[in-house]
Parts: C-alpha cells; structure tokens; sequence
C-alpha cells in the first residue's frame, strides 16, 4: 500500500467513474482498476463492486476511502512541515476565492505578488463560499479568500480590506445624476440579487431590508456579470463590490455610485487552519494584498 494507491481509492470514490477518476491521476484507466485491484488483494476485502454501468463502494471501500482522506490530509501536513522550515515563501500554494471576489481582485494582485515572492507557485480555485471552506478543511487548499459569514470561527483569519457596495443602475436613470446615493433614498425600491449559494447575495440583503429595499424575484443572476448585463438591458439596478467597477463609472450602459447613510460593505479576509504550519507564508501574503488594496480602494 503507498500514497499513490489511497489517491486512486479517493478519486474513484468522488467521481464514480473509472475513466473520470483516472483522468483524475494523470494514469491510464488500466493502471487505475489494476492498483485498486492490488490494494484489495493486500487488505483482503472488496472495496468496489464493478459493474458494467456504475461503481459502487462497499462499507468497506467508504470506510477506507474515509480514513484515506485523512491520511492523503496529514501527508500534505508533513510535505508542508518540512518546506515551511526550510523556506516559508516557496513552493505550491493552492489559494480559494469567492467568484464575486476572484476576477475583479486578481488583476490587482496577482503580478504583484508573483514579483514579491517569486518562489511561490501559485494555483488558484474559484468556487461558492461553502465548497471552499469544505475544501480547505479537508486539506485540499492552503487558503481562501472570501467574505466574513458567521460560522467561520473555527479557522484562522488574516483581514485583507473592507470593500463597500456601489448601487448599479441604467444610464438613463434619475440616480444616474447623483454623485452619491443614501442608501434611504431606495426605500421601497426592489434590486436584483444573486442566485441563492452567493454569499454577497446574503450581505447584500441584509442591508437592503434594513433599508426597506426589497428584492425583484423575477429574476436571479449566475454572477455579477449577469447582473451587470441585466441593469445595462434596463431591467433593474443592483449592488456591486467596489472591485468589480469600472474605472469609467458611466459605462456599457450602466451608471455606478456610491451608496451612502450608511455604506454597505463586506469585510474580506484569507481563511486558514487554525493548526497550518504555513502561518508565516499567509502572514505575508496577507500583509501585501492589504498594502495593494489599501491603494487600490482609496483611487
């Protein structure tokens, strides 16, 4: 039995399909099937029972595939002790960001820090807040970036800036004009929103029924960009992250202001293990995205 076995055993597990599971590990189909093969043979037990339609585990191959998380999960732990002692600031780092964060950080960045710390490689995934935090926590990422929620108390947290809410709304519309927007003044009003899953959808809620702004049901975006589309089509207004506007602020048909008494915001920040030996490295990291973003947000 070795790593590489356990690695097969998980993929298979999560992608139930020998062809997707092998693709997976870089091997052939073959080499895959004939491994786990081995691997029983060893622990003498079925782990998987094959058929010509679909792969189904045995309470043996769930309970082993279980345990192989956590030992594939220590392994990384100790890759990472010994790298962390030697040079903190190198080798692969594999960084989370929300999609509602992600594209409109990245560019601001992303050179900067590969400039900085020219021995890391970064590897960067962007999927919703709840996959992120799942992969983190069974050691698949080192980091992720994203928006404070409740609930986040069991990792540790670097803050990296507060980023305030601009309203986005057709040129031709009367607050268009105005060079700032009380958030009062859209009492009443109903904005678009993101699809349920988007933690900015949350936020932006909260501070719309406060204000006694509601939502249009009739419709949910799949992203900003939808929603920006949306408002520029003239089917509404919405909220974006001060990131993801322009630098033109009356644009493709879309006029952004900022939104004031009070300013809706979210606060940003890099979420690790609370036992991740690689502290030092998101230390730095942190302290120059905040250096970067501290410029960036006051242009």
């Amino acid at each position: 039995m070795n790593l590489r076995d356990l690695e097969y055993l998980v993929a298979l597990e999560e992608e139930k399909h020998f062809r997707k599971a092998a693709e997976r590990c870089f091997v052939s189909q073959p080499t895959l099937s004939g491994q786990l093969r081995k691997l029983e043979d060893e622990l003498g037990v079925i782990l998987i029972e094959r058929t010509s339609r679909k792969v189904l585990f045995t309470p043996a191959g769930d309970a082993m595939a279980q345990q192989a998380r956590k030992v594939l999960r220590e392994a990384r732990e100790l890759k990472n002790i010994g790298q962390h002692f030697a040079e903190p600031m190198s080798g692969e780092i594999h960084i989370g960001l929300i999609p509602t964060v992600g594209p409109y950080l990245l560019p601001h960045i992303i050179q900067d820090l590969r400039e900085h710390f020219p021995q890391l490689e970064f590897y960067l995934y962007e999927e919703q807040t709840q996959v992120l935090m799942k992969r983190l926590e069974e050691g698949e990422l080192d980091c992720v970036i994203l928006a404070e929620l409740d609930g986040m108390e069991g990792f540790g947290s670097l803050p990296l800036y507060q980023e305030p809410m601009w309203l986005a709304v057709p040129r031709q519309h009367p607050e268009a004009q105005a060079k700032a927007v009380p958030l009062g003044n859209l009492k009443g009003k109903k904005l678009l929103m993101l699809q349920d899953g988007h933690c900015l959808r949350d936020q932006a809620m909260g501070f719309c029924f406060a204000a006694g702004v509601g939502e249009d049901v009739r419709f949910q975006g799949t992203s900003l960009e939808t929603l920006r589309n949306m408002v520029a089509a003239g089917s509404g207004m919405t909220l974006i992250p001060r990131l993801a506007v322009p630098a033109n602020r009356d644009e493709g048909g879309v006029s952004y202001r900022p939104v004031i008494d009070p300013v809706p915001g979210r606060a940003i920040s890099l979420f690790y293990r609370h036992y991740s030996v690689r502290r030092p490295c998101f230390n730095e990291l942190a302290s120059r995205i905040r250096a970067l973003m501290k410029v960036q947000l006051a242009s």
